[in-house]
C-alpha cells in the first residue's frame, strides 16, 4: 500500500487526574510458548460476532496495572486484546524468544470464536514499540500496527540482531507511530529518521507527535495516564485500528 504519510503535531494543555478503575473486565491467562507458561492478560469486547484481535506488547517495566487497564479500555471499544507477559522469565529475552511468544499469542487469539482471524493488529510500548516496528514487517499475520515511543535504531547485538529500520523494505502493512517530542530515551530525531526512511521507501505510515511529552507517557508509575494528551493518543490508536482492521 503506497500513500503519502500523515504527520500530525499537537500541543495538548489540560492535565487531569489518574483514572480510577474499580475492576478489570479482563482475565489473567497463560500463553504457552517454548514449553513455558507466560503470565498474560486478555479482555474481550462486548456483544456477539467476531471482532478484530490485538496483540499488546508492554514496556520494559513489565505488565503493570496500567497496561491491564488499557487492555480493558481497548476491549470495551470492540476488540479482543491480549497483552503478552514477555518478561515472565527474563527481563531481556532475545528477539527470537519474544517473536515466538507473539506468534503463540496470535494462535490464542485465532482459536477464539469471537476473533476474526483475518484481522489481527499489533501494538507495543517502549521496548514493545521496537518489537512492533520489528515484527510488523516480519509477520504476515498482522494487518496493521501502532508503535508507541519505540526504538527503530536499536539492534545489532546477539540477542537483538536486527534493527527495525533495516526491515522497512519488507513492510507491507499500515503503521501508526506515536511519540513525544521530549522523549529522552528514544529521541525524536531517530523517529524522524525512521519516518524519512519509510517515506523514501514508499511505505504507508502515520506519525503523531505530542509536543513536550516524555518517554512512556501512556503508563506513568504503573498507572494508565488520564490526561488530554494520553486520551487523545489512545483515541488515535483506536481510530487507526478501526480504520485498518475493518
Amino acid at each position: 500500500m503506497k500513500a503519502l504519510p500523515r504527520m500530525i503535531f499537537c500541543v495538548a494543555l489540560a492535565v487531569g487526574s489518574l483514572p480510577l478503575w474499580a475492576d478489570n473486565s479482563g482475565q489473567a491467562l497463560n500463553v504457552t510458548s517454548g514449553g513455558r507458561q507466560y503470565a498474560s492478560y486478555l479482555a474481550a469486547g462486548p456483544g456477539a460476532g467476531q471482532k478484530p484481535g490485538i496483540i499488546l506488547i508492554h514496556s520494559f517495566n513489565g505488565l503493570e496495572q496500567g497496561y491491564k487497564d488499557l487492555v480493558d479500555k481497548f476491549a470495551a471499544d470492540g476488540f479482543v486484546v491480549l497483552a503478552i507477559g514477555w518478561q515472565t522469565f527474563e527481563k531481556s529475552p532475545t528477539d527470537a524468544t519474544v517473536a515466538q511468544l507473539v506468534k503463540d499469542g496470535i494462535a490464542v487469539l485465532k482459536a477464539r470464536s469471537d476473533v476474526n482471524p483475518a484481522k489481527i493488529g499489533l501494538t507495543g510500548f517502549c521496548a514493545g514499540g521496537r518489537y512492533t516496528m520489528l515484527y510488523l514487517p516480519q509477520m504476515p499475520e498482522f494487518t496493521s500496527a501502532v508503535a508507541w515511543y519505540g526504538f527503530p535504531n536499536n539492534g545489532g547485538t546477539a540477542a537483538q540482531p536486527v534493527k527495525p529500520i533495516d526491515e522497512i523494505a519488507q513492510l507491507q502493512r499500515p503503521l501508526l507511530i506515536i511519540h513525544g517530542s521530549a522523549d529522552m530515551a528514544s529521541p525524536i530525531a531517530g523517529i524522524y529518521q525512521y519516518a524519512t526512511a519509510l517515506q523514501g521507501a514508499g511505505k504507508y505510515f502515520e506519525l503523531k507527535v505530542y509536543q513536550g511529552l516524555p518517554h512512556g507517557f501512556m503508563v506513568q508509575n504503573g498507572q494508565l495516564w488520564n490526561t488530554d494528551q494520553a486520551n487523545d493518543a489512545y483515541n488515535q490508536m483506536a481510530s487507526f485500528f478501526k480504520r485498518t482492521l475493518k
